[in-house]
């Protein structure tokens, strides 16, 4: 038996994910928003695809898998893709926008648009909640964006070893949603820059909610005075950060009463275990707290909390500093502290399912826009998961889950005068939960311009 093989399927396309894309989007209006933040200065008369189009389509591009702008170029044709922009799939003259186009978009943006687009991704995440939260926890976290050419701004960072580029990132630690990105120079940042950019996000917040309780947790690059004392302002905030490799030195003695009854206790599980022909213990861990204050700390009302763990591989203090008063040291690393690690996956799926560090612009502001395109689809897909797939298996998934799961499934197109039909697989594994979405969809309303 022959088997051959030919891209002669006509209106065919292996991608349902933009409708589910667009549908999300009508439900919480974040592309809306973004377009009005931009200030689109191209003149009417040449003007072939709006800017609210090219965002979609990029944006929608990026959440199913194609991170490069070249991907246009086949892309502005398939007929989900058109669809899910809003276009009927297979009228001719109603092809998407060509990799140039977005080339031109990223050079045509003023930082001016950037700091406008930072906002409304903030806007849009206080939006999401009905009534002002009691509690909201900023999650604060730099990571490197590699590039490998001549890109503008991007410099040697001596940590990762390499020229990147390190944006902040900022996600609501109890929840999972960003907050905002901001594209970095690769250098390590000062604490007044750090500073900076928090006090924009905390008076953003407090325009909308003033009597949230705000906490601000980070790790040792954020125990800087000047954030610190940014935090201690506000009334209604706290912070718990990190004490890093400047302090060692001084407060490891401070944490040697528990360090030496944790190796006691270990030494003693060790052999008890040794006696019972058992493993023993892996580690002991004791928490309390010291009195200690750096001298950049001038007028900062703090405390320090100590983990004093022992292991097998020896003694492994750790210390942060906070404000919080009326909480156990326990409470504070542990419950309240380790908790930040969440931060790290939700940059993981970030960086890797939607590849957020795909930095091949020239300029810093095209960057800048890539990174966005991944941070829209990186909220358009946590709106899809929190509101529409809640209760079901995929509540909880991955980027990469959603797409392998619902966006990659071969659709054949059928367009009508006043009707498009679309013929999915018989076969479909996902079929029960596509049909329960749909009828989400149907009967959520949808979000008034404005």
């Amino acid at each position: 038996m022959t088997v051959r093989g030919d891209f002669e399927g006509g209106a065919l396309s292996s991608d349902f994910g933009p409708l589910l894309l667009r549908e999300t989007e009508n439900q919480i209006g974040l592309i809306d928003r973004l377009t009005g933040a931009i200030n689109d200065r191209r003149h009417p008369s040449y003007i072939e695809h709006s800017m609210h189009d090219l965002l979609t389509q990029r944006i929608f591009q990026v959440a199913c898998g194609y991170e490069d702008a070249n991907d246009s170029n086949t892309l502005r044709h398939d007929p989900m893709f058109k669809l899910g922009a809003g276009h009927r799939p297979l009228d001719a003259d109603q092809a998407l926008a060509h990799a140039s186009t977005f080339t031109r978009l990223g050079q045509a943006l003023s930082r001016t648009d950037i700091y406008r687009i930072a906002k409304a991704f903030l806007e849009h995440f206080v939006s999401c909640y009905a009534t002002p939260p009691q509690v909201i926890v900023l999650d604060l976290d730099h990571t490197d964006h590699r590039v490998h050419g001549q890109q503008e701004l991007a410099l040697f960072n001596t940590h990762y070893g390499d020229d990147c580029y390190l944006p902040l990132l900022i996600f609501e630690g109890l929840s999972g949603r960003l907050i905002s990105a901001v594209l970095r120079p690769g250098k390590t940042p000062t604490g007044h820059e750090n500073t900076a950019i928090l006090k924009r996000v905390l008076a953003g917040l407090r325009r909308h909610w003033p009597d949230t309780h705000i906490v601000v947790r980070g790790d040792t690059g954020f125990a800087q005075p000047a954030l610190m004392r940014e935090v201690q302002a506000d009334p209604r905030a706290d912070f718990i950060l990190g004490l890093g490799a400047g302090h060692p030195k001084t407060l490891r003695p401070k944490a040697d009463v528990w360090l030496t009854e944790a190796r006691q206790s270990m030494n003693e599980g060790m052999a008890l275990a040794a006696a019972n022909n058992q493993s023993g213990p892996e580690r002991v861990r004791l928490y309390g707290e010291v009195d200690y204050r750096a001298g950049s700390w001038d007028g900062i009302e703090c405390r320090v909390c100590c983990k004093a763990e022992v292991n097998r591989l020896g003694d492994n203090p750790r210390f942060v500093v906070t404000s919080i008063k009326n909480a156990h040291p326990e409470t504070v690393y542990r419950d309240l502290y380790c908790a930040r690690g969440q931060d790290e996956n939700y940059i993981k799926q970030l960086k890797i399912d939607l590849v957020s560090d795909r930095m091949s612009e020239q300029g810093f502001v095209g960057n800048h826009l890539r990174l966005f395109y991944a941070c829209a689809a990186y909220e358009l897909m946590h709106a899809l998961r929190i509101n529409t797939l809640k209760g079901t298996a995929l509540e909880r998934a991955q980027p990469a889950t959603l797409r392998h799961k619902l966006f990659k499934l071969a659709v054949r197109v059928v367009q009508h005068t006043d009707r498009i039909k679309l013929h999915l697989p018989t076969a479909c594994p996902v079929a029960g939960l596509l049909a329960r979405v749909t009828e989400i969809f149907y009967r959520t309303p949808r979000l008034k311009p404005g």
